[in-house]
Order: C-alpha cells, then structure tokens, then sequence
C-alpha cells in the first residue's frame, strides 16, 4: 500500500485543500486560503496541480465586478482521496505501537 500512496494528493498542502474539500460541497479561493494558511500563488499553485489531475473543479465568476473562484472535489478527486485514504491507514495500521 506504501508503493500505492498518490503523490499527487501526499503532498502536505495538497493533503490539506483535499480534505477541507472532502468534506464541504465546495469552497471559496479566500477561505480556502485562510484555512491552510497558504499564499494566494502558493494555493494557486496547487490548485493547479489537483486540476491537472482531474481531482478539482475550478469554476471562476464574477461577483459585483470582482473575480470570484469556487473549488470543489470531482468524482475522481473524492474517489482518489478515498483510495488515499485506505491506504494510509493500512500503512499506519500495520506499524506496532
């Protein structure tokens, strides 16, 4: 299961915004921002990479003339960071006390 981890999802920032994600329908850029404590390119960054991956949906609006971003997970990201899941606490399981 170690050999299985997803390096895309390991990352300790990207582990972060998946599992905010997991648990919401969805989430602002800002508040994702505020939660993980990353830099708006820093975030931005990562985003990028889970879109990549097909693991987030990014949809971009305009609100009163201001951009406004919403991130939410696919169906393939909630399945992935369900895998991820697993794995981990098999991992973790396996290890003595």
């Amino acid at each position: 299961p170690l050999a299985e981890i997803d390096r895309v999802i390991h990352a300790p920032a990207r582990l972060m915004v998946m599992t905010y994600l997991f648990v919401v329908e969805s989430a602002d850029f800002i508040f994702l921002m505020n939660l993980t404590d990353l830099t708006w390119g820093n975030l931005s960054s990562h985003l990028s990479k889970l879109e990549e991956a097909g693991y987030v949906e990014i949809e971009k609006t305009f609100v009163n003339k201001k951009s406004h971003t919403m991130v939410s997970l696919s169906e393939e990201g909630r399945l992935a960071f369900q895998k991820y899941k697993r794995n981990m606490q098999q991992v973790l399981g396996d290890l003595p006390d």
